[in-house]
């Protein structure tokens, strides 16, 4: 039904459906992230991309990615691909050698739940990067 695959975005065409889906999803003004760095995935039905997930170098943790994106198309939530997708980053962040993952939630109980779900527990910071009233997340990888 739903098949997810690690993608090159470098490659101008997947870098193209990349942007594509982030204007989807996140039509609200949402700063496009830069596909050139980190990795990238999208998940597909059929030969259609309908959900993506990214995840880069921290900035402000040591020896940690920082899901920096993760988005599915409307009609297709609710499948479990949000899930699916971050397990896929975790897996490519422990080849990287990175020992946590971090990201952030801003007005989005969706994605806090599905944090919580999947073993993420909110920490402070040293130095916050977004909003004062967002939620920060972290999970050591094992």
């Amino acid at each position: 039904m739903y098949r997810i695959r690690e993608v090159e975005a470098l490659d101008e065409a997947v870098a193209d459906s990349l942007a594509e889906l982030h204007q989807l999803i996140f039509s609200d003004g949402t700063r496009v992230p830069d596909f050139e760095q980190g990795y990238w995935w999208i998940a597909f039905r059929g030969a259609k991309p309908i959900a993506f997930a990214g995840v880069v170098p921290s900035t402000h943790v040591t020896n940690a990615g920082y899901l920096c994106r993760v988005g599915v198309v409307m009609p297709h939530c609710g499948h479990g691909l949000q899930v699916r997708l971050t397990r896929a980053l975790e897996a490519r962040a422990r080849r990287a050698g990175w020992k946590a993952i971090v990201s952030d939630t801003t007005d989005n109980i969706f994605s806090a739940n599905n944090f919580i779900r999947q073993g993420y527990r909110l920490f402070e910071p040293g130095s916050p990067w977004a909003w004062q009233h967002t939620l920060y997340w972290r999970k050591e990888l094992v």
